[in-house]
């Protein structure tokens, strides 16, 4: 489910249930609110098991709802205490409010897509190249990173004393489904057989695949299956390539899907 449509919507909900609870008599301002806040979220909560989008843009959800509700309980008493123009402080924390969601709302888009294009290579600087400026993860900088770090210079020694030749195809282009093979040849340019491969999809920064896909035999040294995006956004595919179920190639490819 797209972001920006899963707020717009429930912001929508929140405002519509908030007007629809006035029809109830006896029914507490302040109880109204909170109704009008924690309907929508639970519905978003029940939307996306199965699909955790991550905790910050679930709890951007949570506070947009629930402040929403919130401001239309302060907006409504500050109507019912005032004669004639609305004061200004209503107005004022209206405003305050939506320009927030507004905000959160654009830097959650360009941590997940980047910037678009055009604006991209104007503010940064393209030189006719592509301009990448989504949130590409965190680096730690503790002992298990110095262990990872040493665990990948390893990785890259054997690889290089393998010689083997990958080629990875499928994987350039914007459809949400790729056909992908991997060409593997040896240092003499023969083809290598006995493959166990596979592909991890990630979203940058995190530390499980969202998806793995297994890579099967289609020729002698040519291994492929079908990657299909499920969300739209920035991903991080690697590619592993294992033989007696020991890792001897390992490469990360960097994903945008529209």
């Amino acid at each position: 489910m797209n972001t920006m449509t899963s707020l717009l919507g429930g912001l929508a909900a929140v405002i519509v249930l908030y007007l629809a609870g006035g029809a109830i008599r006896n029914l507490p301002p302040i109880l109204r609110a909170l109704l009008a806040g924690l309907i929508p979220l639970l519905a978003y909560f029940v939307l996306i098991v199965g699909r955790w989008p991550g905790l910050d843009v679930v709890a951007m959800h949570i506070s947009v709802f629930l402040a929403a509700g919130l401001v239309l309980f302060a907006v409504t008493q500050f109507r019912r205490h005032s004669v004639g123009r609305m004061h200004w402080a209503p107005k004022l924390l209206t405003a305050f409010f939506l320009g927030l969601i507004v905000i959160n709302g654009s830097l959650l888009y360009i941590a997940g897509k980047g910037l678009p294009e055009p604006l991209a290579g104007w503010w940064l600087g393209s030189k006719g190249n592509a301009v990448y400026s989504g949130f590409s993860g965190v680096v730690a900088h503790d002992q298990a990173a110095a262990k990872a770090v040493s665990s990948e210079l390893s990785q890259t020694r054997r690889e290089s004393e393998l010689g083997w030749q990958v080629e990875v195809s499928g994987l350039d282009g914007n459809a949400p489904v790729r056909a992908v093979q991997v060409r593997i040849k040896d240092r003499t340019g023969l083809p290598v057989d006995r493959i166990e491969g596979e592909l991890r999809l990630l979203r940058p920064g995190a530390t499980q695949a969202a998806l793995t896909v297994p890579l099967g035999a289609l020729d002698a040294g040519t291994y492929g299956g079908v990657l299909r995006l499920p969300a739209s956004g920035r991903w991080l595919v690697e590619v592993r390539l294992l033989r007696e179920h020991k890792l001897h190639y390992r490469n990360t490819q960097e994903l945008v899907a529209p």
